[in-house]
C-alpha cells in the first residue's frame, strides 16, 4: 500500500511509497532526468509523440523542470518523476487540466525498461493519481493507449479506469497516425462546482 506523504517544505509535490518516490524535480537534476530519456530512447519512442528539437540536452531538462514547477503553482499541471535511490526510473504528466463542470485532465506516464513488470508504476500512480486529484480538484483523469500496448491497458485497469471509447487515428506517433483506446478513471471525492 502506498502512502501519501506531506509536501515538502519549499512547496513541492513529494509522494513516498514503499519503493519509489515521486516528486518534482529541482532543475538541477537535470542530468539525471536526461539520463533516464537517453537510456530508454528506444524504449519509449514507439510509443510517443516525436521529441522536440533539443529534447536530449541537459538545457531543455534544466529548463523544462523549472517550467513543471510554475506549471504546478499555476495549478495548470502536475508533472513528476520517479525515482529508486538516486536513478530516475519513471515520470508521469497531468496535463491539459480543465476546470469548471468538466475539472479533468489528462495523464501520460513512462517507466524504464528495466523495472517494467514490477508494479513500480501502478504503486507511483496509485498515489499520485488521488493525489493530484485532490490538490487541482479533479474529477476526471483521462489516459489512453494504443491496442497493441497491452501492459499500459493492464496497469490502467489495475488502478480502476475504466475503458470509454476507441479514438482512429488519434495521435501521430512513430511516424504514423495511431488509433487509441480511451480510459478514464473518476475521482469520487471530487468537489462539485462552483455555479458563480
Amino acid at each position: 500500500m502506498s502512502v501519501l506523504a506531506h509536501p515538502t517544505a519549499d512547496r513541492w509535490p513529494a509522494l513516498r511509497t514503499e519503493r519509489a518516490f515521486v516528486h518534482m524535480p529541482h532543475p538541477a537534476r537535470a542530468d539525471a532526468v536526461l539520463a533516464y530519456f537517453e537510456r530508454n530512447r528506444a524504449h519509449l519512442e514507439p510509443w510517443e509523440p516525436a521529441r522536440p528539437t533539443g529534447f536530449y540536452t541537459r538545457q531543455h531538462w534544466a529548463q523544462r523542470l523549472a517550467v513543471n514547477r510554475e506549471e504546478w503553482m499555476a495549478g495548470v499541471s502536475a508533472r513528476f518523476f520517479v525515482e529508486r535511490g538516486e536513478r530516475v526510473i519513471g515520470s508521469m504528466n497531468f496535463t491539459n487540466v480543465v476546470g469548471g463542470v468538466f475539472r479533468a485532465c489528462s495523464l501520460g506516464y513512462s517507466l524504464d525498461a528495466r523495472e517494467v513488470g514490477k508494479g513500480l508504476m501502478a504503486e507511483a500512480l496509485g498515489a499520485a493519481v488521488p493525489f493530484v486529484c485532490a490538490q487541482l480538484g479533479l474529477h476526471r483523469v483521462m489516459a489512453n493507449y494504443q491496442p497493441s500496448n497491452a501492459r499500459s491497458g493492464a496497469l490502467l485497469r489495475r488502478l480502476g479506469f475504466v475503458i470509454e471509447g476507441y479514438a482512429r487515428d488519434y495521435l501521430y506517433i512513430d511516424g504514423a497516425w495511431r488509433d487509441h483506446v480511451l480510459t478514464s478513471y473518476v475521482w469520487p471525492d471530487a468537489p462539485l462546482p462552483d455555479p458563480t
